[in-house]
């Protein structure tokens, strides 16, 4: 597959074609190959990224760190405390400065319209690491996990539980509706995600063959689903204060036991981590003190199950980031 994206940012799917997206895929599969081989793929020496985590992380900080050392680039990390973006200096001038020392950016923060300013303003491609509205590198690293295990992606059937309005519904509901599986948010009516955004992936569903569903009933979403998928109840940077709330509305959409057997013997979990499956995190073990529940977006039973490839996902952010990177900026592969 012939694709060009040399010097493009990368900031949601919904900007993508199934082509490049597909590219993208493909192109992660290939280095990820080559990662195992213990082939090198330095072929970006000289060249230097910025990430701008305005939100911490573990996976996404070690998978563009991983991946831009792989490809022979310079690494600086700007945590909340390392940078002045939106404080003492605007958005405007922190992407007129960094693409004069570096060659692509990288943001993971709050509004997607942050990112889509930095990128105006920027020279050199910009990488959206996560916002409140979309996180495109996990999504190119879900299809290629659900491709590692299915062989394909067209026609697949994925269930999305729980609250959908933010980054993890919307992205995979446009990517979806792209990529052509059949996509259904599994959550009270309330949590949906916006009709405008759900207008324009059933746009892209009638295009590819796929499909774009709102339910309310946990058994009717997951029946038959190839992929159960689901996220954190509360996202990072929430108040405490809407735990009870976000409990009380999407208890009934806990990924557990039942849920999997509905889908079928073959289906698959996946989480984009961290999960709340145990009492081994201090959220965790925080959420339980205060209303006594042990597990909550998903078991411990089916985290731990032969059904989850979550490690897969985790795994796959580096190499698909890697290839997001080496597409974007020109590497000969």
């Amino acid at each position: 597959m012939s694709v060009n994206l040399k010097d493009r940012d990368f900031l949601a799917l919904k900007d993508y074609t199934p082509e490049e997206i597909l590219y993208l895929i493909e192109l992660a599969g290939s280095l990820k190959a080559k990662k195992k081989k213990g082939e090198p793929v330095d072929v970006l020496k000289g060249k230097n990224v910025a990430l701008i985590f305005e939100k911490t992380s573990t996976r996404t900080r070690c998978s563009f760190e991983v991946a831009a050392h792989d490809l022979g680039m310079g690494v600086t990390y700007l945590d909340p405390q390392g940078s002045q973006i939106g404080k003492k200096e605007s958005i405007a001038d922190t992407a007129r400065v960094l693409s004069r020392m570096f060659d692509g950016i990288e943001y993971r923060g709050y509004g997607q319209d942050i990112v889509e300013e930095l990128a105006h303003y920027s020279s050199v491609p910009v990488w959206n690491g996560l916002t409140n509205e979309f996180h495109p590198t996990q999504m190119l690293a879900d299809m290629l996990t659900i491709k590692e295990y299915f062989g394909f992606l067209k026609g697949l059937k994925l269930c999305y539980m729980g609250d959908a309005r933010y980054n993890m519904g919307n992205s995979l509901m446009i990517t979806c509706a792209k990529l052509g599986l059949h996509f259904t948010a599994c959550t009270c009516k309330e949590y949906f995600p916006q009709k405008e955004l759900v207008d324009l992936a059933q746009s892209f569903a009638n295009e590819s063959g796929g499909s774009v569903t709102l339910e309310e009933d946990p058994m009717k979403g997951s029946e038959g689903a190839d992929i159960v998928y689901t996220d954190v109840w509360v996202s990072m940077g929430e108040d405490v204060n809407v735990w009870k709330e976000r409990i009380d509305a999407l208890k009934p959409y806990q990924v557990n036991a039942e849920i999997m057997k509905n889908a079928g013997p073959n289906a698959k979990f996946m989480h984009c981590l961290p999960a709340y499956h145990d009492l081994k995190t201090l959220v965790g073990r925080d959420v339980y003190e205060k209303f006594g529940i042990e597990e909550l977006e998903v078991t411990d039973e089916v985290f731990e199950s032969d059904a989850s490839i979550v490690f897969d996902e985790a795994e796959n952010r580096m190499h698909t980031i890697k290839a997001v990177m080496a597409a974007t900026l020109g590497a000969a592969l």
